[in-house]
């Protein structure tokens, strides 16, 4: 889970981004005494929790935790501040924590467990990397339509949450086919044909398109590669989406890796 800790006190932010280091489940702590800055890191990297001061000098932390909302939707936002009277705009803007100063390891710990308990439940799809590329909704295996289809999604789940252009996609997809303006058309089709596959099994929100990329939604996906980013587990044995040529790349990766 990788986090970001804001707050103006040098102090306090070296205390919050510490509790949030000592987690096993924090990949990855941005620490900002600005918010701007916080924000610029924010609209130009993944990031699954922030954890906010609200009495902050320039935007402060309730019009940071809108813009970051807006700009990840799925951020699960905590504040943390010494005044009880935020509380109530706290919630409106459905955090899903609020810690009281002075902060502790053990408070920090207790709202990564709430926010892991939040993305466990949301997961909509199951997805196998290791070994051939499959897809399951509700224990049942994902039939997509078209194996290009199929081809979008793995490329997708692949690229771990990135965002892709229609141009990179349509490089990979169509390696051999330089009619730029056929190849996007049917990436439109596949697209939609994506859509409704997800749609299907009540799981569209996986796909996100936020103008001009493509990504998929990595914390509403139970995935072995994903997994084995984060923690090394499962094992890698060698084989990573054995139908598609271009996933070898990343295959050779995580055999460097081991």
């Amino acid at each position: 889970m990788i986090a970001i800790a804001v707050d103006d006190e040098v102090l306090m932010l070296g205390a919050l981004a510490a509790a949030l280091e000592a987690s096993p489940d924090i990949t990855e702590v941005a620490k900002f005494s600005d918010c701007e800055a916080a924000l610029a890191f924010v609209r130009n990297n993944p990031i699954d929790a922030a954890f906010l001061d609200i009495n902050m000098r320039g935007m402060g932390g309730l019009a940071l935790a809108e813009s970051i909302i807006a700009a990840r939707p799925d951020c699960k936002i905590v504040f943390c501040t010494g005044y009880e009277e935020y509380a109530i705009p706290a919630f409106k803007l459905h955090a899903s924590g609020y810690l009281m100063k002075p902060i502790s390891v053990e408070d920090v710990q207790g709202e990564i467990d709430n926010i892991k308990g939040i993305l466990n439940k949301t997961k909509l799809l199951t997805v196998k990397c290791f070994g051939n590329f499959e897809v399951y909704a509700k224990n049942e295996t994902l039939v997509f339509k078209r194996l290009k289809t199929k081809e979008l999604f793995a490329f997708l789940v692949d690229r771990n949450g990135a965002g892709m252009t229609a141009k990179q996609i349509c490089a990979v997809l169509f390696p051999d086919d330089t009619d730029d303006t056929k190849n996007s058309a049917y990436l439109r089709q596949l697209v939609m044909d994506l859509k409704n596959t997800l749609k299907s099994v009540g799981a569209e929100a996986v796909l996100c398109h936020e103008t001009p990329c493509y990504r998929v939604d990595t914390n509403l996906i139970k995935c072995d590669y994903f997994t084995h980013l984060e923690n090394g587990k499962p094992e890698f044995h060698g084989e990573y989406m054995t139908q598609y040529s271009w996933a070898e790349d990343t295959c050779a990766r995580l055999q460097f890796k081991k």
